[in-house]
C-alpha cells in the first residue's frame, strides 16, 4: 500500500499520534557532528549550491528512489523504500538540506536488472536528480553502476555485498564481505564447532562471489575445516528437495546460506517439512533479515542464524525511538531489516555530506563524505571510510518463533571495511 493510501486510511487521532512519533524520532536522528542543524536558502544561493544543472531550485532539491517494488525481490526491498521515506519525512520536518525541501521520483526496478539500467538512466539524465538511494541486489547494483560513472551519478546501496569493488559514485551503507561473511565464519568455527561447510546460495554475483570468499577462508586463509558441498539455484526457485537430500548426505556442521528473495519462503519451509530445524542443524545465513521472516515465517527459521550488523531487537536508545517511528508511520506490524536500517542512513549520510560541503554538486558531496560520522545511528557509531563504505559492528542474530531475533554475538570494535582483501581475489 502507497504511503498516500495508508495516510487517507487512517483517523485523524492516529494521524495526531504519528506526528507526535516522527517529531519525537527527531530526538535521535543521525546528526553529523559539527554540522548547523538549520540551514536556510538565502544563505546558500543556488547558482553556488547547484553548478552542474541538477533538479534544484530556491525551495527543493529531487532525487530518485530505485528499488523492486514488484517482483521476487520486493519481499526485501520494501523496507528500503519505507526506510528512506521516513529519513526523507524527518529531514523535510527539520526544515530540508540547505533551506530546500526534498522531493522524491521514485521508479520500480521490478526485480529486473536492465528495468534497474533503463530507470536509472531517466532519473540521472530526464530527471537530473542530486542523488538516488537504491538497489539491493549486486546484479541490480552493477547494472546501473556504468550509468552512474558515466553520468556522474551519486548512488546510497544498502545492502550488505560481496566487496570487491570502489566507486567515486557509490556510498554503500551495508557491510561489505569482511564484515559479514568472515566474521560470520570465524564465529561460527569458534563458537559452534563448525568445521564442515554447505554453501547454498542463489545464482547471480552476490551469492557466487560471496561463497568464493568463504570457501577461500574456510580452506586456505583462516583454514576453518572443509566445504563438503556447494549449490546454486535461480532467483525466485521454489524446489529445493534435492538440495535438502544432498545436505542430509553431506551431514556438514553448518548450512551456509545465501538465499535471496522470494526463494527464501520455499528454502525455510522445506527445510523444516525435512526435519532440518534449528534444534538439530546448525545454518548461517547472509540473507535474512525481519523483512524475509514476513514471508518465511518465524516458526520456520527459528534457531537458526543471521550474519548482519543490524536486528530490529537492539537494545538501545536511538533504535528505540526509530523503531517506534517507524511503526508509527507504517503500522504496529512493520518489522526493520538489516538493509532497511542500512537504507534509513543513506538520506542522513547525504544530508550531512551536502552541509559540509555546502553543495549539492555531485563531486563536492562525495569529496566531503570520508569522514563523516552518524553518532546515534539505530546500529550505533557509523562512520565513512574514504573507501565510501562504512566502519560498522557486525553481529549475529537467532531466529526466534516470533519472527524477530535475538542477538547472541556482537564484535567488540568497529570493522574496517576492507572491500579488497588479500587472499580473497
Amino acid at each position: 500500500m502507497s504511503q498516500d493510501r495508508d495516510d487517507q486510511a487512517q483517523h485523524p487521532t492516529q494521524m495526531d499520534r504519528q506526528r507526535r512519533m516522527l517529531m519525537q524520532g527527531l530526538a535521535a536522528l543521525p546528526v553529523a557532528a559539527g554540522l548547523p542543524s538549520v540551514a536556510n536558502a538565502q544563505q546558500f544561493p543556488t547558482a553556488k549550491v547547484n553548478t552542474t544543472k541538477l533538479a534544484i531550485t530556491d525551495t527543493e532539491v529531487t532525487v530518485g528512489q530505485l528499488h523492486s517494488a514488484t517482483g521476487t525481490m520486493a519481499i526485501s526491498e520494501t523496507g528500503s523504500i519505507q526506510a528512506e521515506q521516513l529519513a526523507i519525512d524527518q529531514i523535510n520536518a527539520m526544515g530540508g538540506i540547505l533551506g530546500r525541501k526534498i522531493k522524491v521520483i521514485k521508479e520500480d526496478g521490478a526485480s529486473d536488472w536492465p528495468t534497474f539500467a533503463e530507470k536509472s538512466k531517466k532519473l540521472l539524465v530526464n530527471d537530473k536528480v542530486a542523488c538516488v538511494f537504491g538497489c539491493w541486489t549486486s546484479a541490480s547494483r552493477k547494472a546501473v553502476l556504468p550509468i552512474f560513472e558515466k553520468e556522474n551519478g551519486l548512488l546510497y546501496y544498502p545492502t550488505f555485498y560481496e566487496g570487491l569493488e570502489q566507486s567515486k559514485n557509490v556510498i554503500y551503507t551495508g557491510q561489505e564481505a569482511t564484515q559479514q561473511i568472515l566474521y560470520g565464519l570465524d564465529w561460527a568455527n569458534k563458537e559452534k564447532k563448525a568445521k564442515t561447510f554447505f554453501l547454498v546460495g542463489s545464482d547471480y554475483i552476490w551469492p557466487r562471489t560471496s561463497m568464493k570468499i568463504a570457501r577461500a577462508h574456510i580452506e586456505r586463509v583462516a583454514k576453518l575445516g572443509k566445504v563438503v558441498g556447494e549449490e546454486y539455484y535461480p532467483l525466485g526457485h521454489t524446489n529445493f528437495n534435492s538440495l535438502i537430500n544432498k545436505i542430509k548426505i553431506a551431514k556438514p556442521d553448518c548450512i551456509f546460506a545465501a538465499v535471496v528473495g522470494g526463494s527464501n519462503v520455499a528454502f525455510y519451509k522445506q527445510l523444516k517439512a525435512a526435519g532440518i530445524t534449528g534444534a538439530k542443524q546448525f545454518l548461517l545465513t547472509l540473507s535474512v533479515t525481519e523483512d524475509e521472516m514476513t514471508g518465511v515465517g518465524g516458526e520456520n527459521f527459528a534457531g537458526f542464524y543471521s550474519s548482519m550488523k543490524y536486528f530490529q531487537s537492539l537494545d538501545n536508545e536511538n533504535n528505540k525511538k526509530f523503531v517506534a517511528a517507524f511503526k508509527a508511520k507504517y503500522g504496529p506490524k512493520a518489522v526493520i531489516g538489516d538493509v532497511t536500517q542500512a537504507a534509513y542512513l543513506g538520506p542522513w549520510l547525504w544530508k550531512a555530506a551536502v552541509e559540509k560541503a555546502g553543495s549539492f554538486d555531485v563531486a563536492k558531496v562525495t569529496a566531503a563524505s570520508p569522514g563523516i560520522e552518524l553518532k546515534t545511528a539505530p546500529e550505533g557509531y557509523v562512520k565513512v571510510h574514504e573507501n565510501h563504505h562504512l566502519w560498522s559492528k557486525a553481529r549475529i542474530g537467532q531466529g526466534l518463533p516470533d519472527g524477530t531475533f535475538k542477538v547472541v554475538a556482537e564484535s567488540p570494535q568497529l570493522i574496517e571495511p576492507n572491500p579488497f582483501p588479500k587472499g580473497y581475489q
